[in-house]
């Protein structure tokens, strides 16, 4: 079985919708998208892990792309890893799991600190237990600066450039609408719940390093840190001190990329995760 099919899991509640890519008798690799973007984001990795032999779950987090908005705004990173960990729950054997960004530091707290572990192995792409807050606060005034959305697709576009000025502007813009959705009043908006960043329970997990660092002492799968060498998140020295944490961890350095390094270089990026993936959860 091949292909792509949409996916519906449950957790506390809210339906958490992916794609489903390759054969669902393959060993499970699940992808988890950065805050603000959908699973979209995954879409040239996860079909290349289906050809490769794997099944490739791409997720909309609580409160993105398809998936429900959490009534009460509960965007808290404590959130986001237990539904990581009631997906894996619910798939027929532990997953491979890949988080970027938001979603690694969702891996990162359900791996290192919960009961129930829900990786066979993970990949943390451009995020590590101390960030640089510079980069951190970048994203956050991007992800802020329009709350009252965008004319048109071409206008949206015009944003990302602006914001991603090493990346070439798209031509084709089809691929951003899945990342935008249109209002009854016409214009375009990001695809999440503006709750996400001022919700009281939004993402804070960045300010307790300490936290993360003593999660990723946890770690016991094998694990893989990918960054973007340009990354204005992740340092050189953010990733020397991880790999004194975590010294059994692999590390690759994407050349030419910044803190988007799937969409940056995803050529680059799904090698070292089918790489690595071959070695540590063999499809």
């Amino acid at each position: 079985m091949t292909g792509r099919r949409v996916l519906r899991f449950s957790a506390e509640g809210l339906t958490l919708v992916g794609d489903g890519y390759g054969d669902p008798a393959a060993p499970p690799v699940l992808l988890l998208h950065g805050g603000g973007q959908t699973r979209h984001a995954w879409g040239g990795t996860a079909a290349a892990l289906a050809q490769a032999g794997w099944y490739a779950i791409a997720l909309d987090l609580r409160g993105h792309g398809e998936s429900s908005w959490d009534p009460a705004g509960d965007y808290s990173i404590e959130a986001f890893a237990r539904d990581l960990v009631a997906v894996a729950a619910g798939l027929p054997r532990t997953p491979a799991v890949v988080g970027a960004s938001l979603g690694g530091l969702a891996l990162l707290i359900a791996q290192g600190e919960m009961a129930a572990r829900p990786a066979a192995a993970a990949v943390l792409v451009d995020i590590a237990p101390r960030t640089d807050p510079v980069g951190v606060e970048r994203i956050i005034r991007f992800m802020s600066a329009h709350p009252e959305g965008f004319a048109s697709l071409d206008d949206a576009a015009d944003a990302i450039a602006r914001y991603l000025p090493d990346r070439p502007r798209p031509r084709d813009l089809s691929g951003l609408s899945k990342n935008l959705r249109r209002g009854p009043d016409g214009r375009w908006r990001w695809h999440w719940d503006p709750r996400f960043l001022r919700s009281e329970r939004r993402p804070t997990v960045t300010q307790d390093p300490e936290r993360l660092e003593a999660a990723a002492r946890n770690l016991r799968v094998p694990t893989l840190l990918v960054r973007g060498r340009m990354s204005d998140v992740v340092s050189a020295a953010s990733v020397q001190a991880f790999l004194a944490q975590v010294p059994d961890a692999r590390f690759v350095d994407v050349c030419g990329a910044g803190h988007m390094v799937a969409g940056d270089r995803n050529d680059a990026f799904t090698e070292a995760v089918v790489a690595f993936l071959a070695e540590h959860h063999p499809a």
